[in-house]
């Protein structure tokens, strides 16, 4: 099993249990390091003094039946702590999606106080399908996925997805446009832009989906309710 690096085990423990994990083991002597463990995953850390989670290249992998039922877990005890999503900055979460970099299968990630990422797959012999992307902007979106959400770089995911977003046009498939937009309106909020993410949530509501298309799109029409209530959040100005 990783052990991985913190510079605060207390802090780590804290935030594990807040996604239903349950500390094992602890010493502070000769050398800080704890244990927790959720059902059949366990993970070590050691503390490191003066550790910045910004440089850490800690992470493992770990495998389960359905990311979606795991992220949901995790999510509900985020929000039971913040009242939200920690979408950016460190500790944060990603949502499930499909990657291509996976066999397609999906995955989300946790990146914990220790800038650990601890990446949530779906076990390949289960989850792994073949792409049926053939749209370009489709393509890009899957593409953008990999550097956002596997290798962490929002920005460059923002990048690629901007240039076919600004080509969509007629032809686009509006369930394709759909997702693109919930998905560059995180990176925009994972990017701190608060005003472009309302942008691109405003001309996801001007789509003219039919109700098929709609129920087709029942997670990212979700997803896009989450970073709604979020973008509130940000603005202070909640409901009432």
């Amino acid at each position: 099993m990783p052990i991985l690096p913190c510079p605060d085990i207390d802090e780590i423990v804290d935030f594990y249990r807040m996604l239903g994990f349950e500390r094992t083991y602890r010493q502070t002597r000769p050398n800080p390091y704890v244990a927790v463990r959720r059902g059949g995953v366990e993970l070590h850390f050691a503390g490191i003094s003066g550790f910045d989670p910004e440089q850490s290249y800690g992470s493992c992998v770990i495998g389960v039946e359905d990311t979606a039922e795991v992220f949901e877990e995790f999510a509900a005890g985020m929000r039971a702590v913040h009242g939200k999503l920690l979408l950016s900055g460190i500790p944060r979460i990603t949502r499930p999606r499909r990657r291509k970099n996976i066999g397609n299968a999906s995955g989300f990630s946790v990146i914990d106080p220790g800038g650990n990422w601890i990446r949530i797959h779906q076990h390949m012999s289960t989850g792994a399908a073949p792409s049926d992307a053939t749209d370009p902007l489709a393509r890009t979106l899957e593409n953008a996925v990999v550097f956002g959400d596997s290798r962490g770089d929002a920005r460059h995911a923002a990048k690629i997805l901007d240039g076919k977003l600004a080509k969509a046009g007629p032809a686009t498939p509006p369930t394709v446009l759909a997702e693109a937009l919930v998905y560059r309106a995180e990176l925009a909020v994972r990017l701190d832009d608060p005003d472009h993410a309302e942008a691109l949530l405003t001309r996801l509501r001007a789509l003219d989906l039919t109700e098929a298309q709609r129920t087709s799109l029942t997670e990212t029409l979700a997803t896009a309710a989450d970073l709604e209530r979020d973008l509130r959040d940000i603005r202070g100005d909640r409901p009432v």
